[in-house]
């Protein structure tokens, strides 16, 4: 399996969508309110999913536009879910940088009297693998 076919399986497989479901009406792009800040759209991210295009997608800004709203997720008719898809390649660039990993030393800088100790408890849990 190359490494194009790696990629995509983790984007399908973290972001749960099934995108052969997709039916290229174009009612979660009609709905983004992101729309012209990006360079693919919704529906584009389906396709571009589907047919394995992830570094594309994933040197694209439009990962950074999507407002995960969900907008395209409740206005489809099929059960499509592109914003998972977007979030799903968005976290993938992440991993690959490294900039998902939180240290303990980095912990007192962020801290404030108004924040949940159960955010940086969660936090510390999911960022530091």
């Amino acid at each position: 399996m190359s490494h194009s076919n790696n990629k995509t399986e983790q984007v399908l497989r973290s972001s749960g969508v099934d995108v052969r479901k997709c039916m290229r009406c174009g009612k979660c792009t009609a709905t983004c309110p992101a729309f012209d800040e990006m360079e693919y759209h919704p529906h584009q991210f389906v396709y571009m999913v589907e047919k394995g295009e992830i570094e594309k997608l994933a040197a694209s800004k439009s990962i950074y536009k999507c407002l995960s709203c969900f907008a395209c997720v409740d206005r489809c008719p099929r059960g499509v879910e592109p914003a998972k898809l977007v979030e799903a390649v968005r976290l993938s660039v992440i991993r690959e940088q490294g900039q998902n990993h939180l240290k303990t030393d980095s912990i007192p800088a962020m801290l404030d009297e108004d924040m949940p100790q159960q955010l940086l408890v969660t936090a510390l849990r999911k960022y530091s693998k």
